[in-house]
């Protein structure tokens, strides 16, 4: 099997600059670290990394987050070859299913196919958040700004105003803490602080990632993890405090941690999850919907982004018994038994 070392895949990404940041090396070693196996596989030109979650009874479960298009919409022999390899691997790893998260925005109209024997359901189950907002990091910081909502620019210029200041941090224990608070208030989960410490300690040495803190005389009032790689840049982790929000402290951070995405080259800034809803919906909604990600989507709406959707998530399916078991267990789980 063309299964590759790490060093292997690091060099095989280097070739391949519009990668996913979920298809990295460091995310894989990330995820490593918590409990999932990592498998890389590059026939020719394609190449994926896979992630195995052990289950009950020497089974598994396998994820294909964001590989790179031409596994997903590509055609020729290296595309055939390397989904039979993967399908090689799934069935050695004893996979109940592979669920795939296309790298492909709806909008694009490209059509998503994956060659070989087994069957393929879109899935009801979305790990990563199918509808984003991207903004577009091109042109001048003025040109940029002026793409944003009236009261969005005048958020980030009256923080600065009011004191706030934006720089690097490495206080990645402060920052989990701040994370927990946030957690409790706006009701999500949060991950362990040794999770982003590593995930510090792996990107970092690459500069793919910033750790960004909003202060006021020193005191930490926001903060957020920036990642990029290439030409696109992600917000994926953030936090704050219940102190001085008057002051709009998590406006400047945005617009900095934009600044730094794009002194790293990148073009676009995904904002990185709102509901999942059509804009006519979010835009009717947003002022009275509080659950859920709607907290977030009048805050993100006003950075002047496009709204985009990724193509549904797919399930690549090898026991089909199981399958059916873990859909009864999803519905349960989410009361819709």
């Amino acid at each position: 099997m063309p299964e590759v070392s790490l060093d292997q895949w690091s060099e095989f990404l280097g070739r391949h600059p519009e990668v996913h940041f979920l298809q990295s090396a460091e995310w894989g070693e990330l995820k490593s670290a918590f409990g999932w196996e990592v498998t890389r596989i590059v026939v020719g030109k394609a190449g994926v990394q896979l992630l195995f979650r052990r289950l009950p009874l020497g089974l598994a479960f396998g994820y294909l987050a964001k590989p790179m298009r031409q596994v997903c919409v590509g055609e020729g022999e290296e595309v055939k070859q390397l989904w039979e390899e993967v399908d090689a691997i799934c069935r050695a790893r004893q996979a109940v299913f592979l669920k795939v998260e296309p790298d492909v925005w709806e909008q694009d109209r490209l059509r998503v196919e994956f060659p070989g024997p087994y069957a393929v359901f879109r899935s009801p189950y979305a790990i990563q958040p199918p509808r984003t907002i991207v903004v577009d990091l091109r042109g001048s910081e003025e040109a940029i700004l002026a793409r944003m909502k009236q009261k969005t620019r005048y958020n980030i210029r009256l923080a600065g105003k009011k004191g706030v200041a934006v720089r690097p941090w490495e206080d990645l224990e402060a920052f989990h803490r701040m994370m927990e608070i946030t957690g409790r208030r706006d009701g999500f989960g949060v991950h362990s602080a040794a999770y982003y410490r590593r995930a510090y300690e792996l990107f970092r040495p690459k500069q793919m990632i910033e750790l960004l803190v909003a202060e006021l005389d020193g005191q930490p009032l926001a903060a957020l993890m920036v990642f990029a790689r290439g030409r696109r840049a992600w917000y994926v982790y953030g936090a704050s405090t219940d102190e001085h929000r008057n002051r709009m402290p998590t406006y400047l951070l945005q617009w900095e941690a934009m600044c730094w995405a794009r002194a790293r080259g990148a073009e676009e800034y995904d904002l990185w999850g709102v509901p999942d809803e059509e804009e006519a919906v979010l835009e009717a909604q947003f002022e009275t919907r509080r659950d859920g990600l709607w907290g977030v989507y009048r805050f993100k709406r006003g950075f002047g982004g496009a709204l985009r959707r990724a193509k549904q998530a797919v399930d690549r399916v090898y026991r089909p018994g199981w399958y059916r078991l873990y859909l009864w267990g999803m519905r349960a789980w989410r009361g819709g038994l």
